[in-house]
């Protein structure tokens, strides 16, 4: 636990050392980890009380001692968005701009040419950008921003470095900054914008429709289509003798409450589009594995699907019984469940059928299986997957979402049947 006894500032102050600097706010870190919620503040006042007029070097151990635990972030499996994503979760917005700072000021240590395209758009997702003018403390200029003092810097620091230290290691689903590889740091083949295009087109069209047949005719060509341009890529792959795209994942994070019914929806929308997921209810997120298309179209798809629901299921109210007592969440859980499962129904049709035009298309008949040039293609990149995913996560157990209310499932349903499958914004904080 962090106390005075821990360290005390000298009786007549000397210029400071950056390690001692150091060392006082890792200490004070593992104290609030450990529970003190005042070390933080505490330590932070310490340090600015005995060093006054020595702002550059506590500016220097501080900014040193969070990039340096940023970078063993990135070697534990996490990513910029995410970290913006468990800050957000779990500290003040103080604390998190404090760390997108940190993780922008710590990316300049790598080429930009050995960072991978995705690496870099999460950096730009979550605005990481070097604001501060160089050459004067960053603490200064943070304090100036923010309406505080360089004391409540310090106090981010120390928090920031708690909430970092508190975290689990992660898989890793991208190269490290500053070792990606030529190859790596272009986009994958196969990835057709003009495709993705044409898909957010048609569904803008959707939205903006006053008829639902309409609506629901527009849905459905979108995902006609995008099934069938992945189908297509595949065959065309094959034909070419070209390897197999590997597959990869991407991370997806869930607003509270109801995540593990939301997972369930990600799961539905997954397995449509040939991927696989993993949900992290602790921390949650919901990783997703698969081929970079339809990763892409997974997270778009769920995107809409998500807030669709959500607004379904809040235009119902609140849901008490004849006591007056609140069923509220009950109802929201249940409905949720069985938005999921009607989705997932929905999403399995269009996928079937997607998949025998594609065949029909190339001249094969629905029967037999075993003529067929596109089955062997997609089991051969459902391997890729299958492989990818017990590489990454060889130890996992199944859990169950429980419905509890009848009226909310009933309710879930109902809505998923009027869904409009919008894949135009990306997933929401």
């Amino acid at each position: 636990m962090w106390s005075q006894e821990a360290w005390s500032p000298p009786p007549n102050p000397s210029p400071p050392s950056q390690q001692l600097i150091t060392q006082v706010l890792l200490g004070a870190a593992d104290a609030y980890i450990g529970g003190d919620e005042t070390a933080a503040r505490q330590a932070a006042a310490e340090l600015t009380g005995a060093f006054p007029g020595q702002i550059a070097v506590l500016d220097a151990a501080a900014r040193s001692a969070v990039e340096d635990m940023i970078t063993t972030m990135w070697r534990g499996g996490w990513l910029p968005h995410d970290l913006q994503q468990v800050a957000q979760r779990r500290r003040d917005a103080a604390d998190v701009a404090y760390l997108v700072d940190a993780v922008a000021a710590e990316g300049r240590r790598y080429p930009a040419a050995r960072v991978h395209p995705r690496w870099h758009d999460q950096l730009a997702q979550i605005d990481a950008t070097v604001w501060w003018q160089p050459g004067r403390p960053y603490l200064e200029q943070w304090a100036g921003r923010h309406g505080a003092d360089v004391a409540g810097g310090l106090c981010c620091a120390i928090e920031v470095l708690a909430l970092l230290g508190s975290l689990p290691a992660l898989p890793r689903i991208l190269p490290l900054p500053g070792t990606a590889a030529s190859s790596e740091t272009t986009q994958q083949r196969g990835v057709d914008q003009k495709v993705l295009t044409r898909v957010r087109a048609l569904l803008a069209k959707a939205e903006s429709t006053g008829f639902a047949e309409e609506a629901e005719a527009l849905s459905a060509k979108a995902q006609e289509l995008m099934t069938r341009h992945a189908l297509q890529r595949a065959v065309v792959e094959a034909e070419d003798s070209a390897e197999p795209e590997p597959a990869t994942a991407r991370r997806l994070w869930l607003d509270s409450p109801y995540v593990g019914a939301k997972a369930l929806l990600v799961d539905a929308v997954a397995s449509a589009n040939r991927c696989r997921t993993v949900f992290s209810d602790q921390l949650g997120f919901i990783t997703v594995l698969g081929d970079d298309v339809d990763l892409e179209v997974v997270e778009l798809l769920t995107t809409s699907l998500l807030l669709q629901a959500t607004k379904a299921m809040l235009a119902a109210g609140s849901q008490t019984t004849r006591r007056g007592q609140s069923r509220t969440r009950s109802y929201r859980q249940s409905f949720l469940v069985a938005y999921a499962g009607r989705i997932s129904e929905r999403l399995s049709t269009a996928a079937e059928a997607a998949l025998s035009a594609t065949r029909a298309e190339m001249g094969e008949a629905a029967e037999p299986a075993q003529d067929s040039r596109l089955l062997p293609v997609l089991a051969a990149r459902q391997q890729i997957v299958d492989d990818l995913f017990d590489e990454m996560f060889p130890q996992l157990r199944h859990k169950s979402v429980s419905v509890s209310n009848a009226d909310g499932y009933r309710a879930g349903r109902a809505a998923a049947d009027l869904a409009v499958l919008d894949v135009r914004r990306s997933v929401p904080a």
